[in-house]
């Protein structure tokens, strides 16, 4: 086929594509798309649109196919790559037609501005993770009603539940969940400028701004504006801002920004605001203000289920009895358990050999029907360890050797079991505050503690086999 009847072809598929895709997804991904040729069934697109390779590969290539089925007759085929001179041209072009009027001449033109400034803040502004969507999102018992919370919050932000507060252990889908509601809002309510930024992140920002330069008021107006003129704000992991007073001092007059101006706020962190020993009142109380959802390790069904769904987004057929084996072994949290997955389907696929229990025992090398580690396990395990007993333990001894022995304990139990800090301290029969004291003491001290590194380390391995 020549490049001529290629582009004629293309252009009646995107016609085709104007009556499947909303208006906002045909300005934004299709319109500045063309056709550079076809071989053997395959059209070859260019975009001007960076992201549109991805976004049209994974959302909507059913779409195209139809389209071009419907024009054609035929199931073609179709590769779409970002080309810079297509992209300058593109743009150029763009230029000229909106300056020969300050106004929209059509509907279409003012959709397609939309589109184009919804673009660029997907690519350079809200900093979202594609993969991180509802429809990807498996929902358990664990997860359920803060699933519910998340899409009642992409759909209507800053209706009823704001700030929204998600928290849990690490690895259970916190990030997955808030930047679901980002995704959401982008592809459904373009209008709306989201940001999403990890704690860490945003505590470098900081600092860069405030370094001493001619340009410093300019770098931290710039930086204020930057956080405080969107619709709406994700911030991951916000538990990274204690103990930095200036960091705090920027959020608590950020979040005061949005919420007088009814901009919606999502937050995910470790533990509540209670358990955040150096967060100061004013802040605690902008935390709880909305409303707080916790996100639990998942049951076995829910992980048999994830990694189900993570086989068939790779297309990888396998026994069932493999999801079994793995979901026994890896409980804790759903990071553990993708990896797991991952190690055995990459050597399924490097090594051509089906994905069988066989040979995930062979690959993940650990026993079968592993046991939940409990607070007991962890406790009794240290107490050996240092030569003191349980009882010691939650007895009322203050004697440096126990008391030294039990901030470990602690630390390990909140590390390895993920349980919150009132089980633990019922466990212990300690108040909740003490518990939150050895935490942080035993994990400031190991910054700088090899020796300390490696007693956690060598009762840590005693505790998991």
């Amino acid at each position: 086929m020549d490049i001529l009847e290629a582009k004629r072809i293309w252009t009646d598929v995107k016609n085709k594509l104007r009556t499947l895709l909303p208006d906002h997804v045909y300005y934004t991904w299709i319109e500045g798309t063309e056709a550079a040729g076809c071989d053997n069934d395959k059209f070859n697109l260019i975009t001007a649109h960076a992201m549109a390779p991805m976004i049209l590969k994974q959302q909507y290539s059913d779409k195209l196919i139809a389209a071009f089925k419907s024009v054609t007759g035929k199931e073609y085929a179709f590769s779409i790559t970002h080309d810079d001179d297509y992209a300058k041209e593109y743009e150029k072009a763009k230029k000229k037609a909106a300056s020969k009027s300050k106004k929209y001449a059509t509907p279409e033109e003012e959709q397609d501005a939309i589109a184009k400034e919804n673009l660029a803040q997907m690519q350079s502004f809200a900093n979202l993770n594609l993969k991180y969507k509802f429809e990807n999102f498996v929902v358990g018992e664990n997860s359920e009603f803060t699933f519910a919370l998340a899409q009642n919050v992409a759909k209507n932000p800053a209706k009823k539940y704001n700030p929204l507060f998600i928290y849990g252990a690490p690895g259970l889908g916190k990030t997955h969940i808030m930047q679901a509601i980002g995704h959401y809002i982008i592809f459904n309510n373009p209008k709306l400028k989201v940001r999403y930024i990890k704690t860490e992140e945003y505590v470098n920002e900081l600092i860069k701004s405030i370094q001493k330069g001619f340009d410093t008021n300019k770098k931290m107006e710039s930086f204020r504006q930057k956080y405080r003129s969107v619709d709406v704000l994700l911030i991951d992991d916000i538990q990274f801002i204690e103990s930095k007073e200036r960091t705090m001092d920027e959020i608590f007059h950020t979040f005061d920004s949005l919420l007088n101006k009814n901009k919606q706020i999502v937050i995910t962190s470790d533990r509540v605001p209670a358990d955040m020993p150096t967060l100061p009142a004013r802040l605690k109380s902008r935390f709880e203000m909305g409303i707080m959802t916790e996100i639990t390790p998942p049951d076995f069904e829910t992980r048999v289920a994830i990694l189900q769904n993570l086989a068939e987004q790779d297309d990888m057929s396998a026994d069932f009895a493999v999801f079994e084996y793995i979901a026994s072994n890896f409980v804790n949290n759903v990071r553990e358990l993708e990896g797991a997955y991952n190690k055995v389907s990459a050597y399924s696929i490097f090594s051509k050999s089906p994905l069988t229990l066989e040979l995930a025992k062979k690959v993940l090398k650990c026993a079968d029907k592993k046991k939940l580690i409990t607070l007991n396990d962890v406790a009794k395990q240290t107490a050996e360890y240092y030569g003191v007993t349980l009882k010691d333990f939650q007895s009322s001894s203050r004697a440096q050797k126990i008391s030294s022995a039990r901030q470990v304990a602690v630390y390990l139990s909140r590390e390895i079991t993920g349980e919150n800090f009132e089980d633990i301290a019922k466990f212990f029969n300690k108040r909740h505050p003490t518990m939150l004291y050895s935490y942080d003491k035993v994990k400031k001290d190991l910054v700088n503690n090899d020796k300390l590194k490696d007693v956690i380390n060598e009762i840590t391995k005693k505790i998991k086999g």
